[in-house]
């Protein structure tokens, strides 16, 4: 009898325990999601894509302009600069991303902090003469 008594209490408490790990594993996933998330976020100035079919990248800021990759919906990206150039739906800034020479388009990406015109930043810059296009503004 003594062992069926304790038989409800053991399982009792495997139930309590497994309850108070499992809380411990949600807490600390929270935590370590929380810390991932901040790591992930670029510098300022970011930019957040906000198309919902994500955006493309291009070598120049016009839609004429060869594709060379794309960015998610929600991803965020450092900017170097900004020009004004080819209007997309009512918005002629163009962002150049900051680890690579490519150019996303305003329309489709939220910026976070100040980005500077590409004139201001890439001024005497040897990368100058690569990455503004001929009659890009800025």
């Amino acid at each position: 009898m003594a062992s069926s008594a304790a038989l409800p209490t053991l399982r009792g408490r495997f139930v309590a325990g497994a309850s108070a790990l499992t809380a411990a594993v949600a807490i600390c996933t929270a935590l370590l999601g929380a810390t991932a998330a901040q790591a992930a976020t670029p510098a300022q100035p970011y930019g957040t894509v906000v198309s919902g079919n994500g955006v493309v990248q291009r070598q120049y800021p016009s839609t004429d302009s060869s594709v060379k990759g794309s960015l998610a919906y929600r991803q965020q990206v450092g900017l170097r600069c900004k020009v004004r150039a080819q209007n997309i739906a009512g918005n002629d800034v163009w962002y150049l991303l900051r680890d690579n020479a490519n150019w996303v388009s305003a329309k489709y990406v939220d910026n976070t902090g100040s980005v500077a015109y590409c004139k201001d930043v890439l001024r005497g810059s040897a990368a100058e003469a690569n990455t503004v296009p001929e009659g890009a503004q800025g």
